[in-house]
């Protein structure tokens, strides 16, 4: 595909995650422009535009594909959508920038890539920690085998229930199956297991069980998984979005032959490498729109100057793990 001069964004959905996270970074990167918002209700459209200073406003799906003048479509509407809005961006001649997980399941993930294949179009996932200089620390000492051979990794995610949790009248889409999928776990732990497969590799076999201990809504609320990645090193985790009133615990440890480091998914507690040499720590704290240095990189390849390290390819992976760890439910 032509090189592009000047990345024109369109964004299906422009709801909360755009204000900050990815909404800024379309039109504050260089070469880039958020050229138009889509949103069922015209009058928050309408202001979502106004205040990022888009020109371009349709509450129409079909609308909103058909501008000649937009490059690459965001899909950041609920999982349950992802599919057949990517799908459709891609057969109007655009590449698409999807929510993650990429779909809700493998399956879907796999028809995305086919219809990417036959359009001649490429899919980007925000799947964003794989850009951020935090991680891309963790990755950089496991390159330079600061800790040896990577062993084992463990993870441990535990939270309290949010307010809403129990409140059918205020309960999240994310808690809704048919929208968001089995619960928090599709909308936080892909998060992990994707940088995991950034930082270790692919994850060649996954298995796991789910339950709903809770009783809060009808979605699982506790997740524990076991997996081997390709390389032979191992995993393990827990998920649990039922903890008791100030039971939270964000980390991941990852085990090598001469030393282990541990950080976080979503804290960005300091980076720790603990080695017979003693421990070093790295803070590192995230940008002020946080998905603005994977944005930049998409930028980079529409404009033929660089690559974008999270794909479809890869963000399937991701959804293929997913797919095995929830496969089983404890009654």
């Amino acid at each position: 595909m032509k090189p592009l001069e000047t990345v024109r964004w369109g964004i299906l959905g422009c709801g909360d995650v755009c204000e900050r996270k990815s909404g800024p970074p379309m039109y504050l990167t260089g070469h880039s422009q958020l050229a138009a918002v889509m949103r069922r209700d015209a009058a928050k459209a309408a202001d979502f535009a106004r205040r990022h200073g888009v020109g371009k406003v349709y509450t129409d799906v079909g609308a909103l594909l058909a501008d000649p003048g937009i490059d690459i479509i965001y899909v950041a509407t609920p999982h349950a959508l992802h599919c057949a809005q990517t799908i459709r961006a891609l057969e109007a001649g655009k590449d698409v920038y999807v929510e993650k997980p990429m779909a809700m399941t493998h399956a879907e993930c796999l028809g995305m890539l086919a219809a990417a294949e036959r359009c001649g179009r490429r899919i980007f996932v925000a799947y964003y920690r794989r850009a951020l200089p935090y991680f891309r620390k963790v990755r950089k000492l496991l390159e330079h085998g600061a800790i040896g051979t990577p062993l084992c990794v463990e993870v441990r995610y535990l939270r309290p229930p949010a307010p809403g949790d129990s409140d059918p009248q205020q309960r999240p889409w994310r808690l809704q199956r048919d929208v968001g999928g089995d619960g928090y776990f599709y909308d936080m732990a892909p998060h992990t297991l994707d940088i995991l497969d950034f930082l270790l590799g692919e994850i060649a076999e996954a298995r796991g069980c789910k339950a709903n201990r809770a009783g809060l809504y009808e979605v699982a609320d506790t997740v524990c998984a076991s997996w081997r990645f390709a390389s032979g090193a191992v995993g393990t985790g827990t998920w649990c979005f039922a903890a008791p009133s100030g039971c939270r615990e964000d980390s991941v440890r990852i085990v090598g032959s001469r030393g282990e480091i541990r950080f976080s998914t979503f804290a960005f507690t300091p980076v720790e490498c603990s080695t017979p040499e003693g421990v070093a720590r790295f803070e590192i704290a995230p940008p002020e729109h946080i998905q603005g240095p994977l944005i930049e990189t998409i930028v980079a390849e529409l404009r033929g100057e660089g690559r974008c390290p999270s794909t479809g390819v890869s963000a399937a992976r991701t959804s293929r793990a997913m797919d095995r760890i929830m496969a089983e439910e404890i009654k």
